[in-house]
C-alpha cells in the first residue's frame, strides 16, 4: 500500500508543477501519466477525471501551505511584528524552492468558481484566525491600528500579484528569479513592519 500511495504522491507533485508551468487547459492527463512513467489507467485509478486531480493538487497546496504557516508561527517569538515576519518568510518559501506554485496561484484565477470556491473554502479558516489574531493585537496596542482584514488582503494581493503580473513587475525592475523573490518578500516585510509598528 504504501508503494500504491506513493504513486499517488508522485502524480501529484507532478500535476502541480505542470499544471503551474503550462496551465490546466494545456496540460492532459496523457502528459501526466507520462511524466510520471505510469500508465494512464494508473492515473485515472486514483484521479477519476482531469477535474478531480485538479482538486486533488489544489486541497494538497492548500493543506501544504497551511502546515507551513501553522510552523512558522509555532516557531516564530512572541512580538507580532516578528510572526508577522515568520508568516510572510513561510508563504513565500515554497514559492522561491518551486516557482511552478505561483503558476498554479495565477490558474486559480481561470478556473469554474466551484473549483476555485472549494479551494477558498479551504484556506478560508486560515485567513479568519490571521484577522482575528491581527485584530487582538491591535486591540491590545502591540499593532498600530487599522482594519486587519484590508491588511490580509493586501499581503495576499502582494504575492498573488506576483504570480499574475509578472509582466508589469519587470516593468519596474523586478526580475521573476528566486532572487527576485527574495527581495519582494523583504520588501514586503519592510513595509509592514512600517505600517504596523505602534507609535
Amino acid at each position: 500500500m504504501a508503494r500504491r500511495s506513493g504513486t499517488r504522491d508522485t502524480i501529484l507533485e507532478r500535476a502541480t508543477d505542470l499544471f503551474g508551468l503550462r496551465g490546466f487547459e494545456a496540460v492532459s492527463l496523457d502528459q501526466i501519466a507520462a511524466d510520471v512513467g505510469v500508465a494512464k489507467q494508473t492515473l485515472l485509478y486514483w484521479f477519476p477525471s482531469k477535474d478531480d486531480l485538479i482538486e486533488q493538487v489544489l486541497a494538497a497546496t492548500a493543506a501544504e501551505l497551511a502546515v507551513v504557516v501553522e510552523a512558522a508561527i509555532r516557531s516564530a517569538p512572541d512580538d507580532p511584528l516578528d510572526r508577522i515576519e515568520a508568516v510572510v518568510k513561510a508563504v513565500f518559501r515554497p514559492a522561491v524552492r518551486r516557482p511552478a506554485l505561483l503558476g498554479l496561484v495565477r490558474e486559480i484565477g481561470r478556473l469554474p468558481s466551484s473549483s476555485s470556491d472549494a479551494l477558498t473554502t479551504r484556506v478560508q479558516p486560515l485567513v479568519a484566525r490571521a484577522v482575528q489574531w491581527m485584530r487582538s493585537e491591535m486591540d491590545a496596542g502591540r499593532l498600530r491600528s487599522g482594519d486587519p482584514s484590508v491588511i490580509v488582503a493586501l499581503v495576499y494581493a502582494t504575492v498573488t500579484g506576483i504570480a499574475t503580473e509578472p509582466e508589469a513587475l519587470r516593468a519596474v525592475g523586478w526580475n521573476a528569479d528566486i532572487s527576485g523573490l527574495r527581495r519582494l518578500r523583504d520588501e514586503l516585510v519592510l513595509f509592514l513592519r512600517a505600517a504596523l509598528t505602534p507609535r
